[in-house]
């Protein structure tokens, strides 16, 4: 579960039955492109489009960015199209705007790519930027819109971009390697595995599979540079994956693929600093079930972590103000190894991007009591590994 190639799966034809973008030659960095729009086949992208993130270079493997829509009460998925001519988009940030979808290229020489995202329904990929690293493998828009944070897994770097008002990404302004502290037991090296900004935009945190950490930096958005102002160390072997702030932007939650626990950080939203408290359960049992990721209501009560190992997600009452999480139950996912996991914007359905089984599944949460319940049935979209509703 460390290595870019044990994170890949086989790939088949994304979204079976989905009309088929023609493919546009891909830049690569330094070159921009201006190919013709991929004709859509629906209306505006707005609430109820489903964007799923695949692996291209397997064989077989996916054809680029799948475009799907749902019902935001039945939870049911419709194929509508691909995105072609992006490599390996294994996972995909949206700007503020709504305009442009970003995308990793996943692969040894790493890259980012913008896709403009029209309200009649058409797609133009704008070009790719290399990232300086291999394996990029998480990306995100800082909130102000002006810079894109990206996350090279294999070589143990992060990298950022600027985006003009286009939404197209500029040559890279800055590229950070985590040389320190040394790498955790059986790691060959730093694994940069996300990177995100904190609420209220001052700092922005970056988790570190291989050397156990979680950094934080200061972004100067005058020039895209990273200042490091400190460091976070979770107990060797944890193998942190992905970090989730609460609603009060005071707490924190880390899913630790390794040791199979969840940890609770408080955070300083002056000074940026993470403090990580005690590993607790997963709900799973003995043995690893690789914790892919946690998500937290948007009233901050409830937190849902999926489980890739156990084929679950667990559901955790939050407590004491976002310092606590109490273990409430798991509740089968539906599909085989659940990579990613997103909310509708209202909150209402979790969607499930089940590699292995090429699956996505969705569920119905309760408000009120953060019960779980199946909506629709799954959709095929083979080895999905990224799922982003609008």
């Amino acid at each position: 579960m460390t290595t870019p190639t044990s994170r890949r799966t086989v790939l088949g034809a994304l979204l079976a039955g989905g009309a088929l973008a023609a493919a546009p030659g891909l830049p690569r960095a330094g070159r921009r492109a201006a190919p013709a729009p991929h004709p859509g086949t629906h209306g505006a992208l707005r609430t109820g489009t489903l964007f799923l993130g695949t692996y291209t270079s397997t064989s077989p493997g996916g054809t680029g960015i799948g475009v799907a829509a749902y019902d935001p009460v039945a939870g049911s998925i419709t194929a509508r199209t691909v995105v072609t001519g992006v490599e390996n988009p294994s996972y995909l940030a949206l700007h503020p705007t709504g305009s442009t979808l970003y995308a990793v290229d996943e692969q040894s020489d790493g890259g980012v790519t913008a896709v403009a995202l029209a309200d009649d329904g058409t797609f133009r990929v704008l070009g790719t930027r290399s990232t300086g690293g291999a394996g990029p493998c998480h990306l995100s828009v800082h909130p102000g819109g002006q810079w894109l944070l990206s996350a090279n897994y294999t070589s143990g770097s992060v990298a950022v971009h600027p985006l003009a008002a286009d939404g197209s990404v500029g040559e890279r302004t800055d590229l950070v390697a985590h040389t320190a502290p040394a790498p955790g037991p059986g790691q060959d090296g730093p694994h940069a595995h996300q990177i995100i900004t904190a609420p209220g935009g001052g700092h922005v945190l970056a988790v570190d599979l291989g050397n156990d950490t979680v950094y934080t930096y200061r972004l100067d958005e005058d020039r895209g540079t990273l200042e490091q102002l400190s460091y976070a160390a979770l107990r060797p072997g944890a193998g942190p994956r992905h970090l989730t702030f609460h609603p009060d932007g005071r707490h924190a939650y880390l899913a630790c693929e390794l040791d199979n626990t969840v940890v609770v950080c408080g955070y300083d939203p002056a000074t940026g600093v993470l403090t990580p408290g005690t590993p607790q359960s997963t709900g799973t049992g003995e043995g690893t079930s690789y914790p892919a990721q946690l998500l937290v209501t948007g009233d901050g009560r409830f937190a849902y972590l999926a489980n890739r190992g156990h084929n679950s997600l667990t559901r955790y009452a939050v407590e004491d103000g976002g310092a606590a999480l109490r273990l409430l139950d798991t509740v089968p996912v539906g599909g085989d190894f659940p990579r990613h996991t997103a909310f509708s914007p209202d909150g209402s359905l979790l969607f499930a991007a089940n590699q292995r089984s090429g699956t996505v599944t969705v569920f119905r949460a309760d408000a009120e009591t953060g019960a779980l319940s199946a909506a629709g049935t799954p959709f095929a979209a083979p080895a999905a590994v990224c799922v982003l509703p609008l």
